[in-house]
């Protein structure tokens, strides 16, 4: 037996090893260490997963913005076939986490798929944009001095409820997606900047231009967060 074998069995004996609820810093994904079923549903979806956000780079990428930590990539339809397949494998991605697989886009062929890409040669966001011409204003709910405490705890699980007058819209953000590990880092808000910049050529649209489509809970406070109002506007919703 090898000498490092050796160490990390007597490690283990001395109680190194790890059993129970572990949350892996590659994936995210929680699974309890020392269940044959749990591991092997964990290795399942830890190769699955890095596979489909691996990046290997592209000759050329249409780079839209740069950071410090990452870039974001603008991928179009008639994009080649590598890179739109790419784009179509994080967007199903997204859209599984999300739950917006009843989401369909209204021009397939118009839609804009942004990606940033991180350091590590990984995608950690996706966005997805399409042209709209009308879009809806959530309704806010006023709320009392007392009760504001209770109405932030419940904000991330409030229904929501619109108003049926159209506003005029340019732009609908179909899905917006950032991998778990990588949340609290601005990406989204990054990637919504990206949207608006180059969206249309040569015109920055306004945040009363855009709209998000049937947001999830986490989804409807980025978008209060983001647009500076919960009156923001959506489209494309669930009735």
């Amino acid at each position: 037996m090898a000498l490092l074998d050796i160490f990390r069995l007597r490690r283990e004996d001395a109680g190194q090893k790890h059993f129970g609820a572990i949350v892996c810093k590659s994936c995210g994904m929680i699974y309890t260490a020392g269940s044959t079923e749990d591991e092997f549903q964990h290795k399942q979806y830890h190769r699955s997963l890095l596979d489909k956000i691996k990046f290997v780079g592209w000759k050329k990428e249409r780079v839209v913005a740069e950071y410090w930590d990452g870039k974001i990539i603008l991928v179009l339809p008639d994009d080649p076939k590598y890179a739109v397949k790419k784009a179509d494998e994080v967007r199903q991605l997204a859209d599984n986490e999300l739950g917006f697989k009843q989401v369909s886009l209204s021009c397939p062929s118009r839609s804009k798929t942004y990606l940033f890409v991180n350091s590590e040669k990984k995608i950690v966001g996706c966005l997805v944009a399409e042209q709209i011409k009308l879009a809806f204003q959530v309704l806010d709910e006023p709320v009392e001095q007392e009760e504001l405490k209770k109405h932030e705890l419940l904000e991330h699980y409030r229904a929501w409820c619109c108003s049926t007058k159209p506003e005029n819209a340019i732009c609908g953000i179909s899905r917006i997606w950032v991998f778990s590990l990588m949340r609290r880092k601005g990406i989204g808000r990054r990637m919504v900047d990206a949207v608006r910049n180059t969206f249309m050529y040569g015109c920055r649209l306004t945040k009363e231009e855009i709209a998000f489509s049937d947001p999830t809970p986490d989804g409807k406070l980025f978008a209060s967060n983001y647009c500076e109002t919960p009156a923001f506007l959506v489209y494309n919703f669930i009735s």
